[in-house]
């Protein structure tokens, strides 16, 4: 049963992974990623890595795809657009791609063990803890610098990206605290004396108290 649920994890997360690449819709796109996300959570398990199947979930999918997934819904990107030079830089980026694919060649078929693997592959498991108390020893203890190093790296990372992304936008409306609490009372207020049965139309009392013109100075309707 343990290798049909392999197998069958597998072949949805290769299929999901290639819908990802090939899907023309970006919506489309983000759930075959989320797919893709939830079936290799499945093969940690299979594997005995509850604790990595598990941040699979809650990071990627609970977080970065459904982020993905809004961004992409919100932003309303024209895609057209974005496709057009696609030709002129097409040659260009089948140059990268070739250059990738024969680093990757390169590596795949000059792809050694190392030599002390198979005695680490071999080596008993720690029995008295689960993986994830074996991992959270082996980060915050041999390599607790490196992890917070790691954490300082993606720290800079964000807010170069939101200083980058950040742009002054002109006309956009903006608290303003101290011209809030230097206001008087008639900036504010209108006192009127209000005729006993009169409605707001026949006192000309419309709200809010600036409005544009046609609104403002429109004659109010008489009732029969």
């Amino acid at each position: 049963m343990i290798t049909l649920f392999f197998y069958l994890f597998s072949a949805v997360l290769l299929g999901a992974s290639a819908m990802v690449v090939t899907s023309r819709n970006p919506v489309h796109a983000v759930l075959f990623l989320i797919l893709a996300f939830l079936n290799a959570a499945a093969l940690f398990l299979i594997a005995g890595a509850e604790f990595l199947a598990l941040t699979l979930v809650v990071v990627y999918v609970g977080a970065v795809a459904v982020l993905f997934l809004f961004v992409v819904m919100m932003l309303d990107v024209d895609f057209v657009q974005l496709r057009e030079g696609f030709q002129r830089y097409a040659p260009v980026g089948a140059a990268v791609g070739l250059v990738l694919f024969g680093e990757l060649a390169a590596v795949l078929f000059g792809w050694e063990a190392w030599s002390g693997s198979f005695a680490v592959r071999g080596s008993a498991t720690p029995s008295s803890v689960s993986n994830t108390v074996a991992l959270g020893q082996v980060l915050y203890t041999h390599y607790v610098y490196l992890f917070q190093l790691s954490g300082l790296i993606l720290l800079v990372a964000m807010i170069g990206a939101i200083v980058l992304t950040h742009r002054e936008r002109r006309g956009a409306l903006r608290q303003d605290i101290g011209r809030q609490q230097a206001r008087r009372v008639d900036e504010t207020l209108e006192i009127l004396q209000v005729p006993s049965r009169a409605g707001a139309g026949q006192i000309g009392l419309f709200r809010p108290k600036h409005l544009p013109s046609p609104v403002r100075d429109r004659e109010p309707v008489e009732r029969a």
